[in-house]
């Protein structure tokens, strides 16, 4: 009988007029009916209800099944009740209340039974009519929702996690998976649970919900299970299923989106950041990165991380994104962590890869854009101006020199910028522009600085701009040739044996600009130039004289070349 089958309710009321005669028939009166009645008992059909019995004549009552706190369990229409038993049950529901009066010629007629009865006594007996089966009831499935999309459903063997709420057919409740705040986890057709819910649970989606009803003889039967089930009860199961895997599950990688340009995918040793949204498989969350709004870093295939994602985090570009479906025996199998996931949980988790890289990694240089002529380009101690953009390699801009008035300064080697910047503006020309990849070894390192997060490989977009060629560290000011000589011959411009600070900057600004010296860039060339001459006019009188300039190249011996003259 389909038991979700929709039922008129009709109320049946046996009127008796009172007469001189006997009662002839059962009388039943159904003085309250559910307002749902799915099923009506009929003749073969199994059922359990708890009644009193009284004697109509004076009410007293002979028995009771409440008194025995257990209800009676019998089969209708086949004479295992008396006949008018056996009548004023046809059609009940569960739930149902019924008063039946049954005359002697249908109960125990002139003879009564074992003394408790007395011969001719009319019988009446309030019913509540507890749960119907039959022997060839099956399993009764109603879907109540489904997820619109269902990749896999519940099969033999397979481990599933589900929640549920357990009542006997009359609604009253023996069991529920809510109260203990846990699903119930096992594996199916594997005989380790009862028959009834093996079968109904087959074919279920994650995120399904489903109404079970069993049968008894598919569920406890006969024993009942504990102090909540009875004999012989129907059970009914609403059911929500959380998880499904099996045992021989692999990683499920979707791909969802591919960068256009993808020259290099990662690999076991590659140090890699990413985001990413950690779910269960009915789309709860557990764990997200973008929420703690840092990235989540790690070596890749080094077990840093679970082994299903240290799998999965391998094959990889900078910026794909992909959705990994771990089972558990690749997760945090059936201890789970505390209170964040359960034993055995099936974790979905959705990333975003923002940059990987590997601790041998060299700066990657590529160059964009070069003039025609490049007869000049940078070296260590020169002095740049350029223009620069500065990003993560998802694109986030982090600095820019357009944010300034003026390009960037920097001498080369003077380590006044990262060691991966200093080396992508070496061998620029003016006018060159350049693509250069700094992995984090090369920039800000683990901990990161300002809006650098730690361990980010950068991305800058390089233009030099101006060329200053530079002097070595220590040094104001380097002859690009021979230092003439007599050296203080050429110093004293006028020939009268004394140089003055006034010609003394002549003679500077002579050599630079003849090219036969320079003078550092970057810094006034006043200062440098009365620097130089304080430090040749050994008595402070405010010129240079031979005997001063060549005590001080005695001195210096051979680092005169390069020293302050």
């Amino acid at each position: 009988m389909d038991l979700w089958k929709s039922f008129e309710l009709l109320f049946f009321f046996h009127v008796v007029i009172c007469s001189p005669g006997p009662l002839v028939d059962v009388v039943v009166d159904r003085y309250d009916i559910p307002k749902v009645c799915p099923r009506e008992v009929q003749t073969e059909d199994f059922i359990r209800y708890h009644f009193n019995g009284t004697f109509y004549e004076d009410g007293k009552k002979f028995d009771s099944s409440h008194d025995r706190g257990k209800a009676f369990i019998s089969q209708v229409g086949l004479g295992r009740l008396i006949t008018g038993m056996d009548r004023g049950l046809q059609g009940m529901c569960v739930n149902e209340r019924r008063r039946i009066t049954i005359p002697p010629h249908l109960a125990y007629g002139s003879i009564g039974t074992g003394g408790i009865i007395p011969p001719d006594a009319v019988l009446v007996y309030d019913v509540l009519l507890l749960d119907i089966w039959s022997s060839e009831d099956k399993v009764q499935i109603r879907t109540l929702s489904k997820p619109a999309g269902c990749r896999r459903t519940a099969a033999a063997a397979d481990y599933v996690r589900y929640h549920y709420n357990g009542t006997l057919l009359s609604g009253e409740a023996f069991d529920s998976s809510y109260s203990k705040n846990s699903t119930y986890d096992t594996y199916l057709g594997q005989g380790d649970l009862i028959k009834g819910l093996d079968e109904g649970l087959l074919g279920m989606c994650v995120g399904e919900r489903r109404i079970i009803i069993i049968p008894p003889f598919l569920a406890y039967g006969e024993k009942g299970h504990g102090t909540m089930i009875p004999p012989q009860a129907t059970l009914v199961f609403e059911v929500l299923l959380v998880d499904v895997f099996n045992p021989k599950d692999d990683l499920i990688v979707e791909v969802k989106e591919v960068p256009t340009v993808c020259t290099r995918r990662t690999v076991a040793g590659d140090y890699i950041r990413y985001h990413y949204n950690g779910t269960f498989q009915d789309g709860t969350p557990f764990d997200s990165s973008y929420q703690r709004n840092s990235t989540y870093n790690t070596y890749v295939g080094m077990g840093y991380v679970i082994r299903g994602m240290d799998k999965a985090l391998q094959g990889l570009c900078m910026g794909e994104k992909r959705r990994i479906t771990i089972p558990p025996h690749m997760a945090y199998g059936e201890d789970g962590v505390g209170d964040l996931i359960p034993g055995s949980a099936v974790l979905v988790f959705d990333i975003h890869v923002i940059d990987f890289h590997n601790p041998k990694d060299a700066v990657e240089i590529k160059v964009t854009h070069k003039p025609q002529e490049c007869n000049l380009t940078s070296e260590a101690d020169d002095l740049l101006q350029y223009r620069y953009n500065c990003s993560l390699m998802d694109g986030t801009l982090l600095y820019s020199s357009d944010q300034f008035d003026s390009p960037s300064v920097t001498t080369l080697g003077a380590n006044k910028v990262i060691l991966g910047l200093e080396e992508g503006l070496e061998g620029m020309c003016v006018g060159e522009k350049r693509e250069v990849v700094i992995p984090p070894h090369w920039a800000h390192g683990e901990n990161g600085a300002g809006v650098v997060p730690r361990s980010a490989v950068l991305l800058f977009e390089l233009e030099l701009v101006e060329l200053q060629k530079g002097v070595p560290e220590g040094y104001m000011f380097v002859w690009l040739g021979d230092t003439p000589d007599p050296l203080f011959d050429a110093m004293d411009l006028n020939q009268d044996k004394e140089v003055p600070l006034e010609e003394f900057s002549s003679f500077i600004r002579l050599q630079v600009k003849e090219g036969k010296g320079r003078l550092r860039p970057g810094v006034d060339a006043e200062s440098i130039i009365k620097d130089m001459f304080d430090h040749q006019d050994q008595n402070r009188d405010g010129k240079i004289v031979e005997n001063e300039l060549n005590v001080k190249v005695e001195e210096d011996s051979k680092e005169m070349r390069r020293d302050e003259l």
